[in-house]
C-alpha cells in the first residue's frame, strides 16, 4: 500500500508537467523492492485521479463548453454570438479525441509491452524535451483558443497519441504542437488540460473494467491500493495544476526541457551499465 500512495504522489506530481508520468511511473517501480513495472493498467487508473482534479479546477470552463456544444448540436437550440467559440471549443475536443483513440485501440499490445522498454523511454525523453525547447523558443505566441480551427485540432490530437509512449508526456507533445502552430503558452497548456479529459477517463475506466473482470493476480497492485494511489494522484494533481498555471503565466518551460535531458540521460547510464532492466 505504501508503494502504491508513493506512486500515486508521483502520478499526481507528474501528470501535468511536461515531464511523463508514465515515464516516472514505469522508473520508479524498478527501485520498488518486488515491484517492477507498475504497468499500464495501475498508470491509467490512477490517472483518473489527476483528471477528476481537471474537472474539479476547470470545472467552470468545462460546463460552460458542454452547455454550449449540447444546447446547439442536440437541442439545436439558437444561442447567442458569445457561444459560437465554446460550441467550436467544444467540436475541437472531440476532434482532437479521434487520433488517441483509434490508436490507442490499434496499438494495445505495444502499449502494454513494447512501448514500456526503458530504452525507449530514456530516448523520447530526451528527444521530446528537445523538440519541445525549440517549439517553445521559436514559438510565435500569436493565437488564443479563439482561432483553434479543426486543422489544428487535429493537430493537437495526433500530437496527444504520441503519449501512448511512455517518456513522451501528453502535455508536453500537446504543448509543444500548440506553441509550433503560434499559440500563446498559456493557450497551449489550457488546451492540453481540456483534450486529455476524454482521452484519459476514456482508458482509465476501459482499464478498470478490464481489471475488475479480469481480476489479475499477477499485477503488482491490488484494486485497493490503486484506488489509494489515484485519490492522492488527485489531491496532489490538484495542487500542480494550480501552481503550473501561475507559473507558466511569467516562465518559460525551460526548467522542465532541462530536467527530461539530465533524466533521460540518467535512465540510458543506469542501463548501460547494468543497474537496471529495461
Amino acid at each position: 500500500m505504501f508503494e502504491a500512495l508513493f506512486l500515486g504522489l508521483l502520478q499526481g506530481l507528474t501528470e501535468f508537467l511536461p515531464i511523463s508520468s508514465s515515464a516516472h511511473l514505469r522508473l520508479a517501480g524498478e527501485f520498488l523492492p518486488g515491484a517492477g513495472d507498475p504497468g499500464a493498467t495501475f498508470t491509467a487508473i490512477t490517472q483518473i485521479g489527476t483528471e477528476l482534479a481537471v474537472l474539479i479546477y476547470f470545472r467552470k470552463d468545462i460546463a460552460r463548453i458542454a452547455s454550449a456544444w449540447i444546447s446547439k448540436v442536440v437541442i439545436r437550440r439558437d444561442l447567442p454570438a458569445e457561444s459560437a467559440q465554446d460550441v467550436r471549443l467544444g467540436w475541437m475536443i472531440i476532434v482532437g479525441s479521434l487520433p488517441i483513440v483509434v490508436l490507442g485501440y490499434l496499438f494495445q499490445e505495444n502499449i502494454r509491452n513494447t512501448f514500456r522498454s526503458l530504452w525507449l523511454i530514456a530516448i523520447v525523453m530526451i528527444v521530446f524535451g528537445i523538440v519541445l525547447g525549440l517549439a517553445d523558443r521559436f514559438g510565435r505566441s500569436e493565437r488564443d483558443l479563439s482561432g483553434l480551427s479543426s486543422r489544428h485540432g487535429l493537430a493537437y490530437g495526433f500530437a496527444q497519441s504520441l503519449a501512448l509512449v511512455p517518456g513522451v508526456s501528453r502535455s508536453g507533445a500537446t504543448i509543444a504542437m500548440g506553441r509550433v502552430l503560434g499559440y500563446t503558452r498559456e493557450s497551449a497548456l489550457r488546451y492540453s488540460f481540456l483534450l486529455a479529459v476524454p482521452a484519459v477517463f476514456g482508458s482509465g475506466f476501459y482499464e478498470l473494467r478490464t481489471a475488475i473482470g479480469e481480476n489479475d493476480v499477477a499485477a503488482p497492485y491490488s484494486l485497493v491500493e490503486t484506488f489509494g494511489a489515484t485519490i492522492v494522484a488527485f489531491v496532489v494533481g490538484y495542487v500542480v495544476i494550480a501552481w503550473l498555471m501561475k507559473f507558466i503565466a511569467t516562465r518559460s518551460f525551460m526548467p522542465f526541457i532541462i530536467y527530461r535531458i539530465v533524466l533521460g540521460t540518467g535512465i540510458l547510464i543506469l542501463l548501460a551499465t547494468g543497474t537496471i532492466n529495461a
